[in-house]
């Protein structure tokens, strides 16, 4: 869930990138700025269809998302996004939160005169869609969210990064920051050090059908991972065997049609069952 872990899934999958000759996240003939809530979001846009919104994880921007948005690109109005304070998306603010850059979004899709988009987000991006469904119902068509948390304690994390985190936060608590850069660094961090906190029952709230995805060896514990399948009235859960965090990254193709079809076939409930 955490940005040394998205880092390095980057540096994994940075061959693959590179393989294409578009430069996402940094190319100017699909990049577009939107004023939004007191800020320029930046944007790449690619393909016709209906819209589908992209969003990133922790620190991250438009890049890490790249490998899904050829396929993507094919079948839909891809709007990839830099969120509030990361990637070209500059926030000077002190505040930051998950709530925010779901507000962004929902704003984002009205700004665009669209009425409502498919939305997959990762990580921090994955916590992002479900509050953008939960406040925004009416802008969201379906949702898929991998390697999302609803909490930041040691429930939803494996240990090893809990403890990475904790130990972080001890080291730096109490230094005072005054490099931009550094601020904004200890600004991204503290978001997930502190956020989300989003209650099981405020999941019941949400209307829009949701595959809710896991890698079978996700920085986010299984367990928590289910929790959230199972208070979304209107879910599906799919956890990916072999994969860790970045599951798009390590299963790009399995990732892209299985998504594509939750997206583009009816919704059917799962048969129920207990863990």
């Amino acid at each position: 869930m955490r940005k040394i872990i998205l880092i390095l899934f980057l540096i994994i999958a940075q061959s693959s990138f590179c393989q294409t000759s578009i430069n996402y996240g940094n190319n100017q003939s699909a990049a577009k700025y939107y004023n939004i809530r007191g800020i320029n979001i930046y944007t790449e846009q690619y393909g016709t269809g209906k819209p589908l919104l992209l969003i990133h994880g922790n620190g991250g921007s438009i890049k890490w998302m790249a490998k899904i948005i050829p396929y993507f690109s094919k079948r839909y109005k891809v709007i990839a996004v830099d969120s509030r304070a990361q990637g070209k998306s500059v926030d000077l603010g002190d505040s930051l939160s998950f709530e925010m850059m779901a507000d962004d979004n929902a704003a984002l899709i009205e700004k665009m005169q669209l009425d409502s988009a498919y939305v997959i987000g990762w990580s921090d991006g994955g916590v992002v869609a479900i509050l953008l469904a939960m406040r925004h119902p009416l802008k969201v068509i379906k949702l898929a969210s991998t390697g999302a948390n609803l909490w930041p304690d040691s429930t939803a994390l494996i240990p090893s990064l809990w403890k990475d985190e904790e130990k972080h936060f001890d080291v730096f608590k109490s230094k005072i920051f005054t490099d931009a850069k550094e601020k904004n660094d200890w600004k991204i961090f503290m978001l997930d050090w502190l956020q989300p906190n989003i209650s099981l029952n405020a999941l019941h709230s949400i209307i829009s059908p949701s595959l809710i995805i896991s890698g079978d060896n996700d920085a986010i514990n299984l367990e928590h991972t289910i929790k959230i399948y199972q208070n979304i009235p209107k879910a599906n859960l799919w956890v990916l065997p072999n994969s860790g965090h970045g599951t798009f990254i390590e299963h790009t193709d399995e990732f892209n049609l299985k998504v594509n079809e939750f997206f583009t076939k009816p919704f059917i409930s799962p048969i129920p069952f207990h863990f």
